[in-house]
């Protein structure tokens, strides 16, 4: 495994802004290079599309951005779009572990480079590399954060994401191995809800049923937190101090702590590897370069009411 230090991408953010008043002649020298996120309606990945997509074509390329939803049917037509397209490289973030990897061989059978990032393919030897957070160390450093905040006693829920992602069980697995070991904890309830804020929501509804005293909450993304907030508040149980920790950084979640609403987020690094993945995909088609290591992994930052105002922009904190 490789850990990348932070590289800030403020730049590659800001360049779409230039390009747009350039013209795309410049983006169409080097060809196309097919980047492919999960679901734009959640911001952290917009902000991994959108970042892939201003590097791209900051470095020349013309880049196209598509999603799939978490969808391998949809997934597997959009890598036939690309390969038809002739694609110079292909950024793909899987929609499954097991099931994208099909995909993924169909791409690299053409003959086209696949760079994956945020979630990794239970297969290795087909992709380029594979760039992801160091999700079970970031999964620590937040339950560190928890049991600071939350107490060694606490009765508390857990919300697990989308079991066809591996970062969804690395996470839990991480925050078991620190709350593990504090066996005065009391974990009520673990709910999956797949990433997604209306699904915390429910899931919360129901816990507080049969759990009306729900102290604590510890989340494996912010949008399933933000939801259980939300459903926490009207029911009337959302108290001052009650502690949720979320993972991702989203802006939303920002604003949430900045509130006194969330008590912290672990900020995973997405602008910088999905413009690390870009770079590197243009490395291979300009002169051959092969990554150094195919399993990449990023470390993530906590964000806290103490440092939440030196966020710089979505995703991206400053010193």
């Amino acid at each position: 495994m490789l850990t990348i230090t932070r590289r800030v991408a403020i730049a590659a953010m800001a360049s779409a802004t230039l390009l747009a008043g350039a013209g795309v002649s410049m983006a169409q020298d080097k060809g196309l290079m097919t980047i492919i996120v999960n679901d734009p309606a959640n911001p952290y990945w917009k902000t991994e599309g959108d970042v892939a997509q201003a590097t791209a074509e900051e470095m020349g390329y013309q880049a196209s951005v598509s999603a799939h939803k978490g969808d391998t049917n949809v997934e597997s037509n959009l890598i036939d779009t690309a390969i038809t397209n002739q694609s110079a490289a292909i950024l793909l973030d899987p929609a499954n572990a097991d099931g994208s990897i099909g995909a993924v061989k169909k791409a690299v059978d053409a003959g086209i480079p696949v760079f994956l990032i945020n979630a990794e393919i239970n297969e290795t030897g087909l992709a380029k590399a594979q760039l992801v957070s160091n999700n079970a160390q970031c999964a620590a450093d937040g339950a560190v954060k928890w049991v600071e905040l939350a107490g060694d006693d606490a009765q508390y829920v857990e919300f697990f994401g989308n079991p066809a992602d591996n970062n969804a069980a690395t996470r839990s697995n991480g925050y078991e191995t620190v709350l593990s070991q504090y066996p005065d904890l009391e974990k009520l309830a673990q709910e999956t809800a797949n990433w997604d804020r209306t699904q915390g929501y429910n899931k919360m509804q129901s816990i507080l049923q049969a759990n009306p005293n729900v102290g604590a909450v510890i989340s494996g993304n912010d949008e399933m937190a933000l939801g259980a907030i939300a459903a926490l508040k009207e029911a009337g149980k959302f108290s001052e101090g009650m502690v949720v920790g979320g993972f991702d950084g989203n802006p939303d979640a920002v604003d949430s702590v900045k509130a006194g609403e969330m008590s912290y987020t672990v900020l995973q690094p997405v602008a910088e590897f999905a413009a690390e993945a870009v770079r590197q995909a243009d490395a291979l088609i300009q002169n051959g370069t092969e990554p150094e290591t195919e399993k990449q992994q990023f470390n993530c930052s906590l964000i806290t009411p103490d440092n939440v105002d030196q966020m710089t922009g979505p995703f991206t904190l400053g010193s």
